[in-house]
């Protein structure tokens, strides 16, 4: 006696998506995997991410060290002998 087992989610490519590898336009197909993860996959060059492979890079980037452009809200630092543009005719009582 053989065991039912339910047919597997098909295939399916996503429009507009590029590929982090190779950067073609609609190459990538998602799918789930044997586990259940969710996959994505670019029929192009093999490119192969799992969802929670992509949310631990975006988790990565997230980490970003604050820099004088990125800031994060504190009172802005300026390099030795640099100054603030004052512009003539606005006053800061307004």
């Amino acid at each position: 006696m053989t065991e039912y087992q339910a047919p597997k989610p098909p295939r399916r490519f996503i429009a507009g998506t590029v590929c982090p590898k190779c950067s073609k336009m609609d190459t990538t197909q998602m799918y789930q995997n044997d586990s259940g993860d969710d996959v994505r996959e670019c029929v192009a060059c093999g490119f192969v991410q799992t969802f929670a492979q992509q949310e631990l890079e975006d988790s990565a980037k997230a980490a970003e060290l604050a820099t004088r452009v990125s800031g994060l809200g504190e009172k802005t630092v300026l390099d030795e002998g640099e100054k603030p543009l004052r512009i003539i005719g606005l006053d800061d009582d307004h």
